[in-house]
């Protein structure tokens, strides 16, 4: 779920999907990870009281956010204001920020998170906050979505010619990477808040298509309302060595670029080192096929809407 903040962080794991091989000098914290509708949660204590149900969202450029509702039951004053708006640039507007004195994943505690208070949208029911990318900024973050473990960790990870580790950069605090489509080398939001595989309507025009783009939902922002389009490609998508063959994606008009949401991020153990601006994906097999995300993407401060009509035709296959 891709979020723009601005205001007023051992070895590496070798992740594979039958083991997990870590010196014994290395400390590991794990946590089980829920998957609902494709998305990581945690259960996180904070200053001691919980557990609450949190989302991890390497798409939120925030460490963290907290609903009101929350806020009030931890009694959490306000210390500032922040602007928060979507990758479409529309739909700012300006939200209250709080500090949490302490907030514990994993076994690992974090002092003085700074969150905003904010409606936090979870598809599978109650969801009291959200755990941005920046949260992580000093340890290994991996998500291993096989084996449904959320692991920190402190070192580096190496870089393997492009092969399974793959630079990074953090514009508005969130991973951008490349990939290509159809051959054609663009770059990506890695973004586990989001959904499905996404792209935007100028790379989405110039693709061939399998099952050419149809409606199956519709979106809005606080400033516009578009149609969120399902297509299958005719081509594949690949990320370093693995390759997603013919994929069903969403072309969406709120993105400026490719969203490599939760759905393509099924199949990996994915670890972020954002000191060392590296991400690595750990996978039992190079090919994977991609169907119709659980849920469409949804914009954080995307207001609520009444249900759509059901959709005439979705791709599958």
């Amino acid at each position: 779920m891709p979020l723009r903040v601005r205001s007023g962080g051992t070895i590496a794991v070798l992740l594979a999907a039958t083991a997990l091989a870590l010196p014994a000098q290395v400390p590991l914290h794990s946590a089980p990870m829920i998957e609902r509708y494709g998305k990581p949660y945690v259960m996180v204590t904070i200053d001691g009281k919980g557990p609450y149900r949190f989302v991890i969202d390497t798409g939120t450029g925030a460490d963290a956010f907290v609903t009101p509702e929350l806020a009030d039951e931890l009694h959490l004053d306000t210390v500032a204001e922040a602007v928060v708006n979507d990758p479409s640039g529309q739909g700012g507007h300006r939200v209250s920020t709080v500090f949490l004195p302490s907030l514990r994943l994993a076994g690992v505690d974090f002092y003085w998170v700074k969150a905003i208070r904010h409606e936090v949208t979870g598809e599978a029911g109650s969801c009291q906050g959200l755990l941005g990318f920046t949260l992580f900024r000093d340890y290994l973050l991996t998500l291993d979505f096989p084996h449904q473990q959320v692991l920190l960790t402190e070192g580096d990870l190496t870089p393997d010619g492009g092969k399974t580790v793959l630079p990074f950069r953090m514009p508005d605090g969130v991973p951008v990477a490349s990939l290509r489509v159809s051959g054609q080398s663009v770059e990506a939001q890695f973004d586990s808040g989001g959904s499905g595989l996404t792209l935007p309507e100028g790379l989405a025009s110039h693709q061939k298509w399998e099952i050419p783009p149809v409606v199956f939902a519709a979106g809005q922002t606080m400033a516009t309302r578009f149609d969120i389009k399902a297509a299958k490609l005719a081509s594949n998508v690949t990320v370093g060595k693995y390759t997603f063959t013919h994929p069903v994606v969403e072309v969406h008009p709120a993105f400026p670029l490719v969203n490599f949401g939760s759905s393509p991020m099924q199949s990996f153990a994915i670890t972020f080192d954002q000191k060392n601006l590296l991400m690595r994906l750990s996978a039992d097999r190079t090919h994977f096929t991609l169907k119709v995300p659980p849920s469409p993407t949804r914009l954080i401060n995307q207001p609520k809407l009444e249900p759509p009509p059901p959709p005439r035709l979705v791709p599958i296959g």
